[in-house]
């Protein structure tokens, strides 16, 4: 366990936003009333201000076929923001991985080095191929594995020779790069093909919201693997001054969501070869019976009933949920990727509510060792 406090960072809701959950890339699954609030500049704005001002230390951006592209959002984003940081997802291997360097590249040097980048290989092979990608599951890890190669040498100011099965890159190097402010490659994955990249070129291994001990078993393998490698935990938060406010909250959500939006989710995640995907799925099973969903202590999985990705929210008092964020930092999670509905007020309350109590968790852990 790191003795540290944890670095919190936010979610910008790039498909729009509301009170309810919708899918981020999933657009038919999205009901009305979870993108009441458009995903224009001014309202992300918002979002990235509040987010700033709240204490955050960056904004993940999604990316997929229902959000706006991320490098154009945070690059304007980053000119109405001061420090906020930005952790700015691609698709490996839709874009040249020269390109890609020269975009990082270009963004930290207009930005003060606010960036790091999400490396996301795909999951949804309907969704692969209307970006023009036919390749299957290891076949995109092993492409994803030669793209942050490629990306972690130009970034780092080397000049790269390549010639592997999916990228051929010959006297590739950037223009006098700005070197002194490292971008971190953020990577997420959960089958042995995701564990392999990982474990050879990630900084930092994203998981989605499981239970404690699942996540300890994973840290447990990767750490026999990668002692290097960091890890950060991608969860949504219903926190409020009372536990029993917070689970209204969840109640209400759960009572508020379309049974097609439901039907027409299962039927996309059951398309997907995502194994993170599989393993939220199973957290719920589809069923939406309230007693069912809470997975863990405090942890809902009712928010993976319509959202592909990360599907669980910690539910309960703002003690609470400091307290079981405390539990998996003890496990070796140093950052977390938090949000919630809508993405506006809830900056705030985790800022204000969730984050102080955390750091003071931690830095009593810390005095007591």
């Amino acid at each position: 366990m790191s003795a540290s406090p944890p670095l919190l960072h936010w979610f910008l809701p790039t498909g729009g936003d509301g009170r309810d959950p919708g899918g981020v890339t999933a657009a038919q699954a999205r009901t009305s009333a979870a993108t009441r609030r458009p995903a224009g500049l001014d309202y992300l704005g918002q979002v990235a201000r509040a987010a700033e001002l709240a204490g955050f230390h960056s904004l993940l951006t999604p990316v997929g076929l229902g959000c706006v592209d991320p490098w154009v959002l945070t690059s304007a984003l980053a000119a109405r923001t001061e420090r906020i940081g930005f952790l700015v997802a691609f698709r490996a291997g839709l874009a040249g991985a020269t390109l890609l360097a020269q975009q990082a590249d270009t963004f930290r040097r207009l930005h003060g080095g606010r960036i790091a980048l999400n490396v996301v290989t795909g999951g949804d092979p309907v969704e692969q191929r209307a970006y023009g990608d036919r390749l299957d599951h290891d076949q995109r890890y092993a492409r994803t594995d030669e793209v942050m190669a490629v990306l972690r040498d130009l970034l780092d100011g080397r000049r790269v020779d390549h010639h592997g099965a999916h990228l051929d890159v010959e006297g590739a190097e950037l223009h006098r790069p700005a070197v002194e402010s490292p971008v971190p490659l953020y990577f997420g994955g959960a089958s042995p093909a995701a564990e392999e990249v990982a474990a050879r070129r990630a900084d930092v291994q994203l998981f989605w919201g499981e239970p404690p001990a699942a996540i300890a078993e994973r840290i447990a393998r990767l750490r026999s693997r990668a002692p290097r490698l960091r890890y950060g935990l991608r969860l949504h938060i219903i926190s409020r001054d009372t536990a029993e406010e917070a689970w209204a909250e969840a109640d209400r959500i759960l009572a508020g969501l379309d049974p097609e939006a439901v039907r027409a989710s299962r039927r996309r995640f059951a398309r997907m070869d995502s194994t993170g995907q599989a393993r939220m799925t199973a957290l719920h099973g589809g069923s939406t019976d309230a007693a069912a969903l809470t997975v863990a202590p405090n942890l809902w999985a009712g928010i993976g009933l319509v959202r592909e990705g990360a599907g669980t929210a910690l539910v309960g008092s703002h003690d609470e949920v400091a307290q079981r964020l405390e539990e998996y930092r003890a496990l070796g999670v140093g950052e977390f990727v938090l949000s919630g509905y809508p993405h506006l007020e809830e900056a705030w309350r985790v800022g204000e509510e969730v984050a102080p109590r955390l750091r003071a968790l931690a830095t009593r852990k810390a005095a007591a060792a």
